[in-house]
């Protein structure tokens, strides 16, 4: 993985930033972070590298303050076609089924590649996925941790898994019940039907279908900047807030809702907010802080 930050564009100095990695693209401008899958040959599957770089991507993200809002997108024809088929195949992936303590030591082999989209789903911004083609099996693991997702006409989600003899286990199967009907999840869990973007449209999963994959990731990178011209720690509540609400009582979240507030509130927030609405102007808001850590920096 490389060793560089994630790099800083300034206020004064909106121009495109772009880092190429194996698996992504990652584009920084205007506060708006867009992370591009990029191996449309492969048609985006997730192979070790990509886990390697999602983390390394959103460990940067999390880190610094300058990006208010990440947009996730794809290349090709299928956003992703879920996890390399060769990687069940690989002897240091593969899980030992032939003892009890080769298959106890699955547990934490899956929760390395469960975190990765933990990361997503706790990033201290909003995150905005635009789908086109096949979002299968590990790709729509990947747009459940998102909190909006839009998709082009020619788009459709699978639960993969079941028809490759086993059960989804990255969490499509425990978020998707938050995000629509518990008998549709089951339906696509115990079937591996596909299920087209109208129609997901329809039960909740998509917020938007638009009729072509540039259509749809337009709308999402507008999305993204008329959050980023939002306070950004208000949107941390916010996001803080209606995940909290999701996994607790109505009376539990709303003591935390108090929690959050009064660590946030801002006066000059409020006032700069309505001041920019009443003049017509953009707001100006500041950064989150970048996250210090105790770590000491690993030595080359």
């Amino acid at each position: 993985m490389p060793h560089t930050d994630l790099p800083h564009s300034t206020t004064s100095d909106n121009a495109l930033l772009t880092t190429e990695l194996s698996c992504f693209k990652l584009e920084l401008a205007d506060n708006v972070a867009h992370l591009i899958l990029n191996r449309p040959q492969a048609l985006n599957t997730l192979g070790p590298r990509f886990w390697q770089e999602l983390n390394w991507v959103l460990d940067q993200l999390h880190r610094h303050g300058e990006a208010r809002a990440l947009v996730i997108s794809s290349t090709g024809k299928h956003f992703c076609a879920g996890m390399a088929l060769e990687t069940f195949a690989d002897p240091g992936f593969a899980p030992n089924d032939r003892t009890p303590e080769g298959r106890a030591a699955l547990v934490d082999m899956l929760a390395d590649l469960q975190v990765s989209f933990n990361k997503m789903e706790a990033l201290r911004m909003p995150v905005i996925a635009a789908v086109q083609g096949g979002c299968v099996g590990g790709g729509l693991d990947l747009i459940a941790a998102a909190c909006i997702r839009y998709a082009s006409a020619d788009a459709f989600f699978c639960i993969q898994e079941i028809n490759i003899g086993m059960t989804a286990d990255l969490g499509s199967l425990q978020r998707l019940p938050k995000l629509m009907p518990l008998g549709i999840v089951k339906e696509l869990a115990y079937t591996g039907r596909r299920m087209n973007a109208q129609e997901a449209a329809s039960h909740g999963l998509v917020n938007a279908v638009h009729d072509t994959h540039e259509a749809a990731v337009l709308a999402a990178l507008a999305c993204a900047r008329e959050i980023a011209a939002k306070p950004p720690i208000a949107i941390w509540g916010s996001k803080q807030a209606i995940n909290y609400a999701r996994d607790h009582s109505v009376a539990d979240s709303l003591q935390q809702m108090g929690w959050v507030q009064s660590g946030i509130w801002s006066n000059r927030h409020v006032m700069e907010a309505v001041t920019a609405m009443q003049t017509k102007r953009d707001g100006d808001f500041p950064p989150l802080d970048p996250l210090r850590s105790f770590t000491p920096p690993a030595k080359d």
